[in-house]
């Protein structure tokens, strides 16, 4: 059986990743979602091994010393995020394709990692004023909130040369199926 190959999808806040993964899951790609692991405590809707693997701090802390993270930094202080190698194997080892939905940081990683076995995709929003728009309109985020996630953005755009290809965030329909067609060459290759 020939191992799975992997797609991630990388953006700044808003710009429609996650979206755009949920939907290549739903389609007939193979694919099968990379589970992050985390060391903060699961919310009330969250369940171990569904939403993320949940480690305490001292166990995040024994895996990177370990060597077991293809990738993982400290999110927010004393809060770190990671992609277990293991977990990537593991559905490799089954056929399918990983897919990923992981910061700006963490997909330049996977793909120095894994080199022409994986497809880099920086989703960019139209513009930095439709992303703040984007942002306000979920109404989740305070202001300030908000003017921090549009400046780490900024930042963000910078990485977007390292990927294999930039998906601008358009309309949508029109962004799902660039996205379709970006995943389906890149299998068939």
């Amino acid at each position: 059986m020939q191992k799975g190959k992997l797609i991630i999808f990388s953006a700044p806040s808003g710009a429609g990743k996650t979206t755009i993964v949920k939907h290549l899951l739903q389609q007939d790609f193979g694919l099968e979602f990379s589970i992050s692991a985390t060391s903060r405590a699961p919310r009330h809707t969250e369940t171990h091994g569904v939403d993320y693997y949940f480690l305490s701090p001292d166990e995040f802390q024994q895996k990177v010393q370990a060597d077991e993270f293809l990738e993982w930094e400290e999110v927010y202080k004393g809060t770190c995020y990671g992609t277990l190698k293991a977990e990537v194997e593991r559905i490799r080892n089954k056929g399918k394709h990983v897919v990923f939905d992981v910061d700006v940081v963490g997909g330049v990683n996977i793909k120095k990692y894994y080199g022409n076995e994986a497809l880099a995709v920086f989703v960019q929003p139209p513009s930095i004023e439709e992303l703040r728009k984007r942002l306000v309109g979920r109404s989740t985020d305070a202001p300030e909130v908000i003017e921090k996630r549009v400046a780490k953005a900024e930042y963000e755009l910078t990485f977007a040369p390292q990927f294999d290809v930039v998906l601008v965030s358009e309309e949508l329909p029109v962004t799902l199926a660039n996205a379709d067609k970006l995943v389906t060459d890149f299998i068939r290759q």
